[in-house]
């Protein structure tokens, strides 16, 4: 920590903020990039800098730069990755007209709201490269270019020549609702990327705005977005000045950087939080080894700082579980549960045995697996991929198509009591807020007679929810043909279409048609059984005992269950079977290592360092291994990680 006085015990971290308000008030302010590993208290750093830099805490150059900025109409700008973070922040800072807070994709669509002509401009320009990429890739096969290339190619033609007669933008990732003038999240940030790069009058009018920046989770920020802010960040002095706070090691999406601290200019400060206030000291020994660890495969550098427990936490219990992989999906959920039996005694809590740990795994589908909801979440994938799986940056309410399912027909359920019976005076209330009586006949006959009907529909409704064999289909008949509720088209004509189910496509050709695929997750999700959908709402919006590592970004539990099976992981990008020795590197790792390249074992390790770090007392592993007789001699001999003590074998 550069000019700070050295510090140790539970201090060691004490002189940050004031370096970092050194940093930001000097003249020319300096950009800087603050390494904050896991539960180093990164957000409440970022929260007492914001403090003395708008004069809630009394800071001498602090006050001033309030004051000029106050006097100048501008404002510091706070860019997290989360609502979430958004609101603790706000929480802490209280009410400070000199800080705006906000997402990434907030922060970007409220720069180039409203400037339409430019906006079209980006996304063309943006598309075009895609195009090209796509004919570059195409022609340097050894095949040359297919027909799904060439259909892959008009697609994207089509979309420029929809964006070139669009009139006005907005921000909405339903395009099929609101039109090709509706932009997903990803084409925002891509836009805004774009234009800042391109258009000086933008950059004048972010740095009139925000003379600071500050991106929090900066290891995760889209490329793009980022490195063009660090573009206008430099040199020292050009009007703004960005200040960013993450840890490579914690990222969890392709689109940030891979090697963040790598990429900051040799001028800027990097000052650093080096404790760890979340965890016991067993379990941060074990996250500092597992990212100091040299391994086959890996190409990512051991760089960050070590951490350090705080003094009083001198406990901490971890233990590895391996399995066999070829177990059924309820075999393995029998024997979690086994070992979460074998946690209690070590660590001295019933919070193992009573349900009170949090389980996490690698994959949305792993979690859909283990939580008894596999055919409805592989059935929403295949609606809507983009949001069938909650993510930690956005709301999740799954796909626009089958809202119904997911909001109104929840809330009809709860209406419904466990024999079956109806509470009439709440369904009314469903019907009212829907605004479904709007439309209620004038004629007295007519109206005894339509509400006869909607009744008779809800109890055939409320029928269908207690039968334990119902499908989706079973349940939302009666409500589709009494139209209950203003229901989505595209849900209506999918249930009206008795059609059979195309059948998938052939393994690794991607062959399929957008129709097609959707087509065979309507008939998935009408077949599906009608319990499942609970599960995977409680899941979708947060409520369930399981999560995926990107769902719980920024979270601590006391106790955490880390579940690693690589065979319901649906990809190929992760192994924690080639991480534990289970199975041999492939071919194509090999030929990453030696060109250097992010391979299998760089992003196994980085997820296991991400949800270790979760736990703050007591941390369960449980690896699914094709060998678990190697894997289990493997990390005895090379991991270090490890006592024997802490190895069990799953029976």
């Amino acid at each position: 920590m550069s000019g700070a006085a050295v510090r140790e015990g539970n201090d060691r971290d004490a002189g940050v903020v004031d370096e970092i308000c050194g940093y930001l008030t000097e003249q020319p302010p300096r950009s800087f990039f603050l390494f904050a590993g896991a539960g180093s208290g990164k957000t409440r750093t970022l929260v007492e800098v914001l403090r003395r830099l708008t004069g809630v805490v009394a800071h001498e150059a602090g006050g001033f730069l309030g004051r000029r900025l106050r006097l100048c109409g501008r404002s510091i700008r706070v860019v997290t990755f989360t609502k979430n973070a958004v609101a603790v922040i706000h929480g802490r800072l209280g009410n400070n007209d000199l800080v705006s807070v906000s997402t990434i994709h907030s922060f970007c669509w409220e720069l180039i709201d409203g400037f339409n002509d430019d906006i079209r401009e980006a996304l063309v320009a943006v598309k075009t490269i895609q195009l090209e990429k796509e004919r570059v890739k195409a022609e340097g096969k050894k095949r040359g270019v297919s027909a799904a290339d060439r259909e892959t190619f008009a697609e994207i033609e089509q979309e420029i020549d929809e964006i070139r007669a669009t009139d006005k933008f907005i921000y909405h990732p339903d395009r099929n609702t609101y039109g090709p003038g509706a932009i997903q999240h990803r084409h925002v940030l891509d836009t805004t990327a774009w234009l800042l790069l391109n258009k000086p009058a933008l950059r004048t009018i972010l740095q009139d705005r925000h003379p600071i920046i500050l991106i929090d989770e900066s290891q995760d920020t889209m490329k793009g977005v980022l490195d063009a802010l660090m573009v206008l960040a430099e040199p020292q002095g050009s009007g703004l000045t960005l200040g960013l706070l993450g840890d490579h090691r914690q990222r969890i999406y392709s689109d940030g950087h891979s090697d963040l601290p790598g990429l900051v200019p040799d001028g800027w400060a990097k000052p650093e939080l080096q404790m760890n206030h979340r965890s016991q000291l067993r379990i941060v020994t074990l996250i500092n080894q597992i990212w100091e660890s040299e391994m086959l495969g890996r190409t990512q550098p051991p760089t960050g700082v070590k951490q350090h427990a705080r003094t009083e936490n001198t406990r901490g219990v971890v233990r590895l579980f391996i399995g066999n992989a070829s177990l059924s999906a309820e075999e393995k959920r029998v024997r979690e549960q086994w070992c979460a039996t074998q946690m209690r005694d070590p660590a001295q809590t019933d919070a193992w045995t009573s349900g009170g740990y949090q389980l996490l795994a690698l994959e949305h589908k792993l979690v859909a697996a283990r939580g008894g909801f596999l055919g409805v979440y592989e059935a929403m994938d295949l609606i809507d991929p983009n949001a069938a799986a909650p993510v930690g940056s956005g709301e999740n309410k799954g796909p626009s198509a089958v809202r119904l399912l997911l909001d109104e027909l929840a809330q009809l359920e709860a209406c419904v009591n466990h024999d079956g019976t109806v509470n009439e005076s709440l369904a009314t209330d469903v019907l009212r807020h829907s605004n479904s009586l709007d439309q209620m006949p004038v004629d007295a006959a007519e109206r005894q007679a339509r509400a006869d009907e909607m009744l008779k529909a809800i109890s055939a409704f409320a029928a269908a929810c207690v039968d334990e064999g119902s499908t989706v289909a079973n349940v939302i008949a009666p409500v589709l043909a009494a139209n209950l509720f203003d229901v989505d088209s595209r849900l209506v004509e999918a249930f009206a279409d008795t059609s059979e189910p195309p059948p998938p496509p052939v393994p690794r050709k991607n062959t399929e048609t957008a129709q097609a695929r959707m087509r065979r997750g309507w008939c998935a999700l009408f077949a599906a059984p009608w319990v499942e959908l609970g599960r995977y709402r409680r899941y979708l919006v947060g409520q369930s005992e399981l999560a995926t590592h990107q769902v719980v970004k920024g979270s601590e539990f006391d106790h955490v269950m880390v579940v690693m099976d690589d065979s319901q992981a649906g990809g190929f990008l992760i192994s924690y079977d080639k991480l534990f020795g289970g199975k041999e590197l492939s071919a194509n790792d090999q030929t990453n290592v030696q060109d250097g390249k992010e391979t299998t074992i760089d992003r196994s390790l980085r997820l296991l360092y991400v949800t270790c770090s979760r736990a703050r007392e007591s941390l369960a592993l449980v690896l699914w291994s094709t060998q678990p007789g190697a894997a289990i001699a493997y990390i005895k001999d090379k991991s270090g990680w490890f006592a024997s003590d802490e190895i069990l074998a799953i029976p």
